[in-house]
């Protein structure tokens, strides 16, 4: 008798009817993801974070993102630590957001529902000292999102110059 390789041994022996059938877990099914609720709570977090942009509420801002957050700049890739030390210095020189405001926001749901892809225009405009405001900046933004001990938070930025409106 020739001898089988060692997988066909296993092959055969998964096979036999005396082999004892896989156990099926039913609990590690994942549970249907309900889209619509996802893209509404993330609908809310996308505006709700950049109404605390937009209002310079800095300490809820930056509670938005993962401390281990990572971004794309027209400039480069920034961290959170050098990002939030340099917007709180700005901000109190009297810099920072008079109006911020979300258009063509599109969400993407991960399968599981616990991630997610926001895609955006943000029309900003800066504040100056005294008062005064700059010309509106029209950018575009990704977010990525993940779902954490029931909060979502924000793990990647992706910003830059958006193309002006089309006429």
């Amino acid at each position: 008798m020739k001898h089988l390789p060692l997988i066909g041994v296993l092959l055969l022996s998964a096979c036999s009817p005396t082999a004892p059938a896989p156990a099926k877990d039913v609990a590690a099914a994942p549970a249907a993801v309900d889209v619509a609720a996802t893209q509404a709570e993330v609908r809310t977090f996308i505006e709700t974070y950049n109404g605390y942009y937009g209002a310079n509420d800095l300490d809820h801002y930056f509670a938005s993102f993962d401390p281990g957050l990572t971004q794309w700049w027209p400039s480069g890739r920034v961290d959170l630590a050098t990002y939030e030390k340099s917007w709180r210095e700005g901000v109190a020189k009297g810099y920072g957001t008079a109006k911020a405001v979300v258009s063509d926001l599109q969400i993407q749901v991960g399968p599981s529902g616990d991630t997610a892809v926001a895609t955006y225009l943000l029309e900003v405009t800066p504040r100056v000292p005294a008062g005064k405001t700059a010309t509106v900046e029209r950018n575009q933004e990704t977010d990525v999102l993940f779902k954490q001990a029931g909060q979502w938070k924000i793990v990647h930025v992706n910003y830059g110059p958006a193309a002006p409106p089309k006429k």
